[in-house]
């Protein structure tokens, strides 16, 4: 009599799979012993899931390696057209709502990618956007939605856009649709995108904060290669460190050179003083390129120099969110 599969069982045989695809994903072929090599796995382990993947076609069979003299080793290869993920993110300016969408393959190559003005955007209107989504690439795997706010177990709380407070977004989405759905804060997509790209340790610790107009600070914070959530992945709302300003008052300093560069120094020291990391980006339009020597010095005021941290700026952060999103769909379906 078959014997039900335990949840560990299972659980440890899906940590398995995940671990084959990855090595096969990251190699033009493998073999079940050079695969079995990469993962640790028994070459009988590997052998098994691949037999598994290559009946969905997520793996591929390729000609056979040339033989010394003995059986030729089979070659696999990953099907990176296997499926597809969609990656949203949503931002406001001026009143209007910026839907910018990318669907890519499974190893993150872009397949379609386009920016949607809309008046407003409320859980309807993104249903309404994945449902045309999921018709036209019928075998989408996984959505990556990034958000200007706070998600705590996949409900939206503090939110730039006050139409999505208080929804469980990535509940209702992976539901209807029965697919891997990931909702992220756009500072922590950012900084996990600008993290990938370029190809930091995992003993790097930086942070990238944005000032938008219109919108209060935020940060995204990376710590020995893990982004900082929290517990209630409050962190990084750096608009609620005691300024001894009103936040109608806060948002007003902003827009102000001279009352914008203590503020933002005053940010900065405290993520120093804490999380001590080794690189700082700044974005937004409230902060220019010419501010930053200032702000450097304003930190220098408090921080010992040893203990400062490579302060730049980047104008354009758009290419990172969507990366940090890309990755993030797709570690989704790794375990």
């Amino acid at each position: 009599m078959h014997q039900p599969m335990s949840n560990n069982t299972a659980s440890l045989k899906k940590m398995n799979i995940g671990l084959v695809k990855k090595v096969v994903k990251e190699v033009e072929y493998g073999t079940k012993s050079s695969i079995a090599q990469a993962t640790g796995l028994s070459v009988s382990t590997c052998g098994n899931i691949l037999k598994e993947l290559l009946v969905t076609g997520e793996v591929l069979e390729v000609s056979h390696e040339e033989s010394n003299g003995g059986r030729p080793a089979r070659r696999f290869k990953y099907n990176k057209n296997y499926g597809f993920i969609g990656c949203i993110y949503i931002s406001i300016k001026d009143n209007t709502h910026w839907v910018h969408y990318r669907v890519t393959n499974l190893i993150g190559e872009k397949i379609e990618e386009e920016v949607i003005i809309s008046d407003h955007i409320t859980y309807e209107v993104i249903d309404n956007f994945i449902e045309n989504l999921t018709k036209k690439y019928t075998n989408i795997l996984a959505i990556g939605i990034g958000i200007p706010g706070v998600v705590h177990e996949g409900v939206i709380g503090i939110c730039d856009i006050s139409e999505l407070t208080n929804i469980n977004l990535g509940e209702k989405l992976k539901e209807k649709y029965k697919i891997e759905v990931t909702i992220g804060n756009d500072m922590n997509l950012t900084v996990y995108g600008i993290y990938k790209r370029q190809q930091y340790t995992k003993e790097t610790s930086m942070a990238v904060v944005t000032f938008i107009e219109d919108s209060f600070p935020g940060a995204g914070i990376i710590i020995n290669g893990h982004i900082l959530k929290g517990s209630t992945k409050f962190a990084g709302e750096v608009s609620f460190l005691p300024f001894n300003l009103t936040r109608d008052d806060q948002l007003k300093h902003l827009i102000n050179k001279e009352q914008f560069i203590p503020l933002a120094a005053k940010t900065l020291i405290s993520i120093i003083a804490i999380i001590n990391p080794q690189i700082i980006a700044l974005t937004g339009e409230l902060c220019k390129p010419q501010y930053i020597d200032d702000i450097y010095n304003s930190c220098l005021q408090i921080i010992p120099k040893e203990h400062m941290p490579n302060i730049s700026y980047i104008e354009d952060t758009h290419k990172d969110y969507m990366q940090g999103l890309i990755y993030t769909a797709l570690e989704s379906l790794s375990y």
